[in-house]
């Protein structure tokens, strides 16, 4: 068995809750970080309003492509916030993928790792309900 297993049913919920929000950018394509003015925006970064993320809502970065499908997730490990943090990534291209985790991977004090949207279904994903 894998340790992890990727859920249709989760994605659904994930949908549901991205497309019932309203997105705000923060910033765009090309702008530097408001600390760290290295660091470059490889696409646009947002907030999902209205969530309870971190103070501003939880972070979506806007690929070239339909905002309105979810490709994945990144988890975030920050040793000097001490956060574990889920950002949304909405249609990006698996180069945007790539851009997104070179971005925030880049310090010491971050790393993280992409989940990628599957759609299977695991048996004990199933209910009657």
């Amino acid at each position: 068995m894998a340790a992890y297993e990727n859920n249709a049913y989760f994605w659904q919920k994930l949908d549901t809750l991205y497309l019932s929000g309203s997105v705000k950018i923060a910033r765009r394509k090309g702008e530097s970080h408001p600390e760290f003015a290295n660091l470059i925006y490889p696409v646009d970064y947002a907030h999902l309003e209205d969530t309870n993320g971190l103070p501003e809502g939880v972070s979506v970065y806007l690929g070239s492509n339909s905002h309105y499908s979810i490709t994945g997730l990144v988890i975030a490990a920050d040793i000097l916030k001490k956060t574990l943090d889920v950002k949304i990534l909405a249609g990006c291209t698996d180069a945007e993928e790539k851009e997104v985790l070179h971005f925030l991977n880049q310090t010491d004090y971050q790393k993280t790792v992409l989940i990628r949207r599957g759609s299977e279904i695991p048996s004990w994903g199933e209910t009657d309900s």
